[in-house]
């Protein structure tokens, strides 16, 4: 957040209201730099309100309308899968096509173990999905 009123002479204070202002969310009064203290999870909050205003340090009044600010949490998988149904057996036919083989999507890795051409070479199939 920045104020066109805010010359650098510290006359501007920054001011930060709504869920999370203060313990989540912090703002430098001086700077109107806005940090985050923790990561988010959006498991536990899709989304952040937050208020933010400029004001005077000598008269207490807004320098400007306050702004408002919505924070959406973007989700990441820091979820390891579970596979409770499990063990899974895949057969997968030599030389199939990628995807077409019983409707199941899945691709080959080739990992060599030296650097000699065919000397141990392993093959790891990645399950992508199901068509």
């Amino acid at each position: 957040l920045h104020s066109n009123s805010d010359k650098g002479d510290g006359s501007v204070k920054y001011i930060l209201t709504g869920e999370g202002a203060g313990t989540i969310f912090i703002i430098d009064d001086t700077t109107g730099d806005i940090h985050s203290t923790k990561s988010l999870d959006r498991e536990q909050k899709t989304h952040y309100v937050l208020h933010a205003q400029a004001i005077d340090r000598r008269t207490n009044k807004p320098l400007e309308p306050e702004s408002e600010f919505i924070i959406k949490v973007q989700d990441i998988n820091d979820n390891a899968p579970k596979f409770t149904d499990g063990p899974y057996i895949v057969t997968v036919p030599e030389m199939s096509e990628m995807g077409k083989e019983n409707k199941l999507l899945y691709s080959a890795v080739l990992k060599r173990k030296s650097h000699m051409l065919f000397d141990s070479v392993m093959m790891l199939y990645c399950i992508m999905g199901f068509m």
